[in-house]
């Protein structure tokens, strides 16, 4: 299995028509052929000295394997997401992992 967590901090002062269309956007990942988990949520209420809450938006998928991924990388909705929703964050932090 192949783990693909991507965490992403909006930019500021977005307002909620922008934040919408992110979601949306990021949404739409869930369709890409190959994805076998997909979640997209918010920092939980979870509240211990070892959690980074500091984000915004949290994106999940699991993969049968990397090919998936990277196919998953080049998917035109993948790259549609990046087009018209990378002026909205200000970073991206990614964790790619592999089942042992």
């Amino acid at each position: 299995m192949f783990v693909h967590v991507v965490n992403f901090w909006l930019k500021d002062g977005l307002s909620a028509e922008d934040r919408r269309k992110f979601e949306v956007g990021v949404s739409s990942l869930g369709n890409i052929e190959g994805v076998v988990t997909f979640n997209v949520g918010k920092p939980a209420a979870t509240n211990r000295p070892v959690i980074d809450r500091s984000y915004d938006y949290c994106l999940l998928t699991t993969f049968e394997n990397e090919s998936g991924h990277d196919y998953y990388q080049i998917a035109p909705v993948h790259l549609k997401f990046i087009e018209e929703c990378n002026h909205l964050w200000e970073r991206v932090l990614i964790y790619d992992s592999e089942s042992i």
